[in-house]
Formats: C-alpha cells, sequence, structure tokens
C-alpha cells in the first residue's frame, strides 16, 4: 500500500535529509514540502480531497506560524489528516501543546526511514500513537501532573491573533453581528469588519461558520 505524505519544515538540510528516507522506502509518495505553517495551510488549502497527505510530519519551530499553532489550524479544516511532531526539542512544554493541538505522534529528527514508516502505518492502520522512547517517558510524565493538577479546559489562541481581533472573535463566537460589535467596542463597522477580514486571512477560513466551529473545537473561549 502507498501512502501520501507531507513535510513541514523550515531548514533545507533537515528537508533534503527526510526526503532522502522517504525516497528509500518506496511506498510513500510525498504530496508537497511546506517552509512553514503559512506556507503549508496554503498548499493544503489547494488540494482536491483526494490528493490531500494522510500524515503531515511537521517541524516545531519555524517562522511566521510555529507548528503547533499549524497543527490545531489545520486539524479544524482537515480532521482526516493526521501529523506527526519532527523534532529535536523533547521537553515538557512542547509535548504537552503538540498533544492538546491534536498531532498523533511525537518524533525525533533522527529516527531512521524505517521508524517513519513505521509510524505512518502505526496511526493509520491501528489508530496508534507513535512516539520516540525518549518523548514517550516524558508524555507519561505529563500525563502524571495533569491528572494531579487537574486537565485544563480553555484552549490557547494562536499568537498572531492580536487582543483586539481576539475581542471581535469572542464577540463573532457569541452570535454578535458587525453593527453590533462596533456599538459594544466603540469602534466603527468598517473597523469591525477589517478585524474579521484579518482573522479570516489568519486563521485560513473563509466563513463565520468555519470560525465559530473551530473556536468550539479549540475551546478558545470556554469558561
Amino acid at each position: 500500500m502507498n501512502f501520501i505524505v507531507a513535510l513541514c519544515e523550515d531548514n533545507n538540510v533537515n528537508r533534503n535529509t527526510f526526503l532522502q528516507k522517504i525516497q528509500v522506502l518506496g511506498n510513500m509518495q510525498v504530496a508537497f514540502v511546506a517552509a512553514n505553517g503559512h506556507d503549508c495551510l496554503e498548499q493544503l488549502k489547494g488540494l482536491p480531497q483526494a490528493k490531500l497527505p494522510q500524515v503531515i510530519f511537521m517541524d516545531l519551530e519555524m517562522p511566521h506560524m510555529n507548528g503547533i499553532e499549524t497543527i490545531r489550524l489545520a486539524k479544524s479544516l482537515y480532521p482526516s489528516v493526521h501529523f506527526i511532531v519532527l523534532t529535536v526539542f523533547d521537553d515538557d512544554e512542547k509535548i504537552f501543546e503538540a498533544i492538546k493541538s491534536g498531532a498523533s505522534g511525537y518524533l525525533l529528527k533522527h529516527e531512521p526511514a524505517g521508524i517513519l514508516q513505521e509510524a505512518v502505518m502505526n496511526v493509520l492502520e491501528y489508530g496508534g500513537a507513535p512516539m520516540s522512547p525518549a518523548i514517550a517517558r516524558k508524555a507519561l510524565q505529563l500525563m502524571s501532573k495533569s491528572i494531579l493538577q487537574g486537565s485544563e479546559v480553555k484552549g490557547t489562541l494562536p499568537e498572531m491573533i492580536t487582543s483586539r481581533e481576539e475581542g471581535v472573535l469572542k464577540f463573532m463566537v457569541n452570535g454578535w453581528d458587525a453593527k453590533r460589535i462596533a456599538s459594544e467596542l466603540d469602534i466603527s463597522v468598517l473597523t469591525v469588519r477589517k478585524h474579521i477580514a484579518n482573522i479570516y486571512e489568519k486563521l485560513h477560513v473563509q466563513s463565520k461558520a468555519e470560525i465559530i466551529s473551530m473556536a468550539h473545537q479549540q475551546k478558545w473561549f470556554n469558561r
């Protein structure tokens, strides 16, 4: 069976190394290689459903939009696509945020081609959550801490959403129209619509319904 995969990675050396590993496997088709999160979302937008990658290997530290924010947004827009983090980092915060954002697996970048293949099959055929051993140990520790301290309820908005846009977005999710939002915030309707247009562009959505759905899925405004 052939699998469709993609890579989101800003480092050219790492991109070439990944592609060399995939070529060795023979049963992987690369849909695209993206240089950052925005690039990844744009390339996904241009693909028909049948050609969407089944698994995207995702770097975490990238300019413009990091891997965690990219996974969070992409999972809302393309729920059938799985994400496996490929990173040199194994610190607690990044593991926790990646898991919360919807990552299906978490591997260190030095893993050989065979491990990448096993990870893809694990996710797609068995619904597994492949992790490098060092990551798995930390993930278990994080789960223990989470159980002891109580799970976090509210999700985190992407960093590129400004505080003003967050306010507008919250009113939109509550069903307010532009005129009512403008009155509440004491700004013009034109300014509200500009904020809404910026939100659409930053979150890669095209309708209010998509924004409301994404906000509920990500629990951005849970009390």
